[in-house]
C-alpha cells in the first residue's frame, strides 16, 4: 500500500554568492541511491574544478535513508545543514548537491551553515513542493456519444485524465484519489444511464502542490 510523502516537484538549479565564493544549488527528487549517487557523481564530474561539491539525500517514505558529506568543508558545516533543511521540509526521496567555488575569503562555521542552508532552502524552494498522494487508475470505457459531456465533466471536476483511447468506442485513463471513486461512478451512472465500463487498475502516485 502507497503511503503519502513529500517530495520536490522537479530538478531545479540556483546560484548564490557569499562573499565571494559561489554557491550552486541543484536539487531533484528521487527514487533510488543509486539515483540518487548517478546525481551526485554526475555534477562531481562537470564541476570537477570546485572546491567542494556536497551532497544530501533522504529516501523513503519514513526518511529511512538519510545520507550526506561535507566533501572537506569542517565537519558539520555543509552536508548537516543542507539534510537538516530537507528535513525540515519533511521532504523525502530528493538528493541536492551544493557546488562552491571559495571566493578567497573565509566564512568562518556560522557562515558556513547559513551558506549552504539557504543555498539547499533556495533551490527547493525553485523546484517547488508537492505532495505525492495515492491515486487509483481506472480505465473508463463509453459510446462516443456520451465522451464530450464526460470529457468536460471530468475536467470540471479537476480528475486528472492521463490518456484517452480511441477505438470502437473511448476509454478516459483516469487517475482518482479515494475520495473521488463513487462521486464519479455516480456521475457516469447519470450521464450514461449506467452505460460505461469501470476498470480500476494499479495504485500509484499523483502529484499535488504545496501552497507556500
Amino acid at each position: 500500500m502507497l503511503v503519502e510523502y513529500k517530495t520536490v516537484a522537479k530538478e531545479a538549479e540556483i546560484t548564490l554568492f557569499e562573499r565571494k565564493s559561489k554557491f550552486i544549488g541543484r536539487i531533484k527528487p528521487v527514487g533510488t541511491v543509486e539515483e540518487a549517487e548517478e546525481f551526485i557523481e554526475a555534477i562531481r564530474k562537470q564541476h570537477w574544478d570546485a572546491t567542494h561539491n556536497v551532497p544530501a539525500y533522504i529516501l523513503g517514505t519514513n526518511q529511512e535513508v538519510q545520507k550526506f558529506s561535507d566533501d572537506n568543508e569542517p565537519s558539520g558545516t555543509a552536508g548537516l545543514p543542507m539534510l537538516e533543511m530537507l528535513k525540515g521540509y519533511e521532504l523525502t526521496n530528493v538528493v541536492v548537491v551544493v557546488t562552491r567555488y571559495f571566493g578567497g575569503i573565509l566564512l568562518g562555521r556560522g557562515g558556513l551553515i547559513r551558506a549552504y542552508g539557504g543555498t539547499t532552502r533556495a533551490a527547493l524552494q525553485e523546484a517547488g513542493i508537492v505532495r505525492m498522494v495515492p491515486a487509483r487508475a481506472v480505465a473508463i470505457t463509453v459510446d462516443y456519444v456520451h465522451v464530450g459531456k464526460i470529457q468536460n465533466e471530468l475536467l470540471q471536476a479537476g480528475i486528472y485524465i492521463a490518456d484517452t483511447e480511441y477505438l470502437e468506442k473511448v476509454t478516459f485513463h483516469v487517475q482518482l484519489f479515494a475520495e473521488e471513486m463513487e462521486p464519479i461512478r455516480q456521475l457516469l451512472q447519470e450521464l450514461t444511464a449506467n452505460e460505461f465500463i469501470w476498470l480500476e487498475g494499479e495504485e500509484l502516485y499523483r502529484a499535488q502542490p504545496v501552497e507556500g
